[in-house]
């Protein structure tokens, strides 16, 4: 099969939602309906784990969420899948605004009784920015919830997209008995396994067979049926090109965690969704059919599995072909690389693969040359865009509460900045390591890890700043008296690259207002942009 073709059967997504939607839930279901994995919340080996596949971090077991995006590949019907299960924690949101930087499009899941949420908005903005192709699966059917009507007007209000229903649910609540599936004008309706697939009851492409009533009643018949037709009168037919690009989306009902609406979700999925796209660098537009290999790394973990204490880059391929044990370019530090280990996975299970095409996300085996941002190519010099740190709001000092540990702390600090999950700043005197991120939650997974991976102790003690900023001027002079007089609210990111610490907004203000060639950046990306 040539590249041409590979690229055409490739479908790379992120699941994005508010917390406590259902996505991981989703995730899994998706596993299954796909044969990835044979029991909710199994690994390959079928040993059953009380939580699901995805969420393998220590951390994300005993507090029931996501806090890292897990990476996951499958075959279905010859389409080769790239689910990415992102955090829906506001505290995380960083990794997540990464990750669809690695992606050609997007599931977005609500739950039915509370519709759009704060987190719904905010990475929906971010899939706007991208002009990202969105499907919405609304989830938790079989719960009390909104009127579907009401939900799919919230949407377009809240979202500012237009949406068309794909499906439509036959019933609420504990009357819920399936979907129907306008376009294709069927109905599939399923027992309401919790955990492996669920068996069919019966389908049928006509709406008015007895035995359909029977199974969903005369009553819920007769709602779905006036539904379906008022849904031809108040939404426009479904235009993929709308969908491709980014000003549709269409919308699914289900309940993802009696499988009910899934493999809709996946059907559908394959036959519309986009395969892999251009990607845009700072030196040009990189198309994926391109022969020579390129690609980003835009996640970082350490100890993946915390017995053999490795570091794993996770990789896009933008355009040629992966191939491993091969010698790539690597732009930043402009010396070749030859990668032994190269990884798919489902979670935190892993096989090696030899060669991976645009599209695919790949994990590479690294001892610490690789950074988020960095780019791989057959050496031609590109840094694609998109993959940037944000200004942390919430800064602490790193105190050593064990002496004896402070290479272990040392590493452990390091490690877990490198993968985006928190900013590392030095300030002097007395090399002090101040931790910066754009969430709390965060700070409890870094102590955790630290004492539960690396053996080190440490506190984190508050620091009285609302903002750490990247900082420009096109004056040398105005620039080295600004690092002069505001010493002690500077420090270094690890490009060594300065940042000030503001006690406030109104500082900031302060400071632009002194220093008139001064800019200050939300972002290390837009800060190396401009220098």
């Amino acid at each position: 099969m040539g590249l041409n073709d590979e690229i055409k059967r490739r479908r790379t997504f992120a699941i994005i939602s508010h917390p406590d939607a259902g996505k991981t839930t989703l995730t899994e279901k998706l596993l299954l309906f796909g044969g990835a994995i044979h029991v909710a919340g199994a690994v390959r080996s079928n040993k059953i784990r009380k939580t699901a596949t995805s969420d393998f971090l220590e951390i994300e077991k005993q507090r029931g969420i996501s806090v890292a995006t897990s990476v996951m590949s499958f075959d279905y019907k010859d389409i080769k899948i790239n689910i990415l299960d992102t955090p829906g924690h506001k505290d995380f949101a960083e990794d997540t605004y990464r990750t669809l930087t690695a992606v050609d499009s997007v599931i977005l899941v609500i739950d039915s009784a509370k519709g759009v949420e704060v987190q719904t908005r905010r990475l929906m903005e971010v899939c706007r920015m991208r002009a990202t192709p969105v499907m919405i699966f609304i989830n938790k059917m079989d719960r009390e919830g909104k009127d579907p009507f009401e939900l799919l007007e919230e949407l377009e209000k809240e979202l500012n997209i237009a949406v068309t229903p794909f499906t439509w649910p036959a019933g609420r609540g504990s009357d819920f008995k399936g979907v129907y599936n306008i376009f294709k004008k069927n109905i599939q309706l399923y027992t309401p396994e919790k955990s492996n697939l669920s068996e069919l009851l019966m389908e049928t492409g006509d709406i008015s067979d007895p035995a359909l009533e029977e199974y969903v009643g005369p009553e819920t018949l007769s709602q779905l049926l006036e539904e379906i037709e008022m849904t031809t009168d108040l939404y426009e037919p479904f235009q993929k090109s709308l969908y491709l690009e980014g000003y549709l989306a269409p919308v699914f009902f289900g309940s993802a965690l009696n499988n009910t609406g899934v493999l809709e979700v996946l059907e559908n999925f394959i036959e519309m969704a986009p395969s892999p796209k251009k990607s845009e660098s700072y030196e040009r537009i990189v198309r994926p059919d391109e022969p020579d290999f390129s690609g980003y790394i835009f996640k970082i973990h350490a100890n993946l599995d915390p017995r053999h204490r490795n570091r794993m880059a996770f990789m896009r391929v933008c355009s040629g072909i992966f191939e491993r044990n091969k010698l790539f370019y690597h732009t930043r530090l402009k010396k070749k690389m030859r990668f032994s280990s190269s990884a798919e996975f489902i979670a935190n299970t892993r096989s090696t693969i030899d060669e991976a095409y645009p599209g695919d996300v790949i994990g590479l085996y690294d001892t610490g040359s690789l950074k988020i941002g960095d780019t791989l190519s057959e050496g031609e010099v590109l840094n694609f865009k998109g993959v940037p740190n944000f200004a942390p709001e919430l800064l602490r000092e790193v105190i050593n509460r064990d002496p004896s540990k402070s290479k272990q702390l040392e590493k452990g600090v390091r490690q877990l900045t490198d993968e985006g999950l928190a900013q590392l700043f030095l300030q002097q005197p007395g090399n002090r390591k101040i931790i910066g991120t754009v969430g709390e939650l965060q700070f409890d997974v870094i102590k955790f890890r630290l004492e539960h991976e690396y053996g080190a102790l440490c506190d984190l003690r508050p620091l009285p700043y609302v903002k750490a900023l990247w900082f420009t001027s096109e004056k040398p002079s105005e620039l080295n008296e600004f690092l002069n007089r505001k010493a002690s609210f500077i420090a270094y990111d690890k490009e060594n690259a300065p940042v000030f610490f503001a006690e406030s907004d109104w500082i900031i203000k302060v400071m632009q207002d002194a220093y008139p060639s001064l800019s200050f950046h939300k972002t290390s990306e837009s800060f190396r942009i401009t220098s």
